[in-house]
C-alpha cells in the first residue's frame, strides 16, 4: 500500500504518542497553527471554524468531536477543516482542566452539591457505564436481564452536568480564540499575498530580461549572417 507506514508501531508506541506525540506538543501546536493559517478561506470563516472546534472540546462527546465540530462549523458557515484542526485544543494535557471546569460549572448551574465522593468515584462511573453497555449488549443474545443503573448514574452525575457546564466556558474560550484568530490569520494572509506578489514580479522581470537577451542575441546572430554591402 502506498500510504502504509514503513515502520509499524507497537500498541505501546501508539498509546505513548497519543499522550506525547513525536517532537512534543509544542511542535504539534506549531503544525496545527501553520495548517490553519494556510487554509484557502477568509479569516472570518476560518475563525468560525476555530470557534466550533474549540467549543466542541468542552462537550462530553468524546470520540465524536470531529463530527460535532464539523457539524457546528457547517451550520455556522465556517471552515470545516479549521474546526477539525481546532479540536486539537483538547488533548491529554488540557482535557483534565477542561473536564474539571465543565463539571464544576455544571454542578453550580444545576444546583447540585459536588462532594469529595464524586471525584473519588468519577473513574468508577465511567467503568460502570462501560460495563452496562457491554452487559446490555450481551443481553440481546442471551437470557441476561438488561441493567441501566450504571448508565443512569453516569448520565446524572457526569454526562449531563458536563454537557451543561461546558456551554459557558466553551462559548467564552471559543470567542477568545475567534477574536485572536481573525487579525492573526488576516495579517498572515496579507503577508503571504505580498510574498507571492513579489515572487511573481521577480519571475516576470526575469522572463522580460531573458526575452530581451534572446532578442538581442537573435539580432546579433542575424547581423552576423548578413553579408556586408
Amino acid at each position: 500500500m502506498i500510504f502504509r507506514r514503513r515502520d509499524r508501531r507497537s500498541i505501546l508506541q501508539i498509546v505513548r504518542e497519543f499522550f506525547y506525540p513525536r517532537g512534543g506538543w509544542g511542535r504539534a501546536a506549531v503544525y496545527v497553527k501553520h495548517r490553519l493559517r494556510r487554509l484557502p478561506d477568509t479569516p472570518e470563516k476560518i475563525a468560525r471554524g476555530i470557534w466550533a472546534g474549540v467549543f466542541t472540546t468542552f462537550t462530553p462527546f468524546y470520540g465524536m468531536h470531529f463530527v460535532v465540530a464539523g457539524t457546528i462549523a457547517y451550520f455556522m458557515r465556517g471552515n470545516v477543516l479549521a474546526s477539525l484542526l481546532a479540536t486539537f485544543f483538547g488533548n491529554p494535557l488540557t482535557y483534565v482542566p477542561i473536564g474539571i471546569i465543565s463539571l464544576n460549572t455544571g454542578y453550580f448551574l444545576l444546583g447540585k452539591e459536588r462532594s469529595a465522593e464524586v471525584e473519588r468515584t468519577l473513574g468508577g462511573k465511567f467503568v460502570d457505564a462501560g460495563d452496562d453497555l457491554w452487559h446490555n449488549f450481551l443481553a440481546i443474545f442471551t437470557d441476561r436481564t438488561a441493567d441501566w443503573s450504571g448508565l443512569q448514574v453516569f448520565y446524572s452525575d457526569v454526562f449531563y452536568p458536563y454537557m451543561i457546564g461546558g456551554l459557558i466556558p466553551g462559548i467564552l474560550v471559543g470567542y477568545i480564540a475567534y477574536f485572536i484568530s481573525v487579525p492573526l490569520i488576516r495579517a498572515y494572509q496579507n503577508r503571504r499575498k505580498g510574498q507571492i506578489k513579489a515572487k511573481l514580479s521577480a519571475l516576470r522581470e526575469k522572463a522580460a530580461r531573458k526575452a530581451a537577451e534572446n532578442k538581442k542575441a537573435a539580432a546579433a546572430k542575424k547581423a552576423a549572417k548578413t553579408p556586408p554591402q
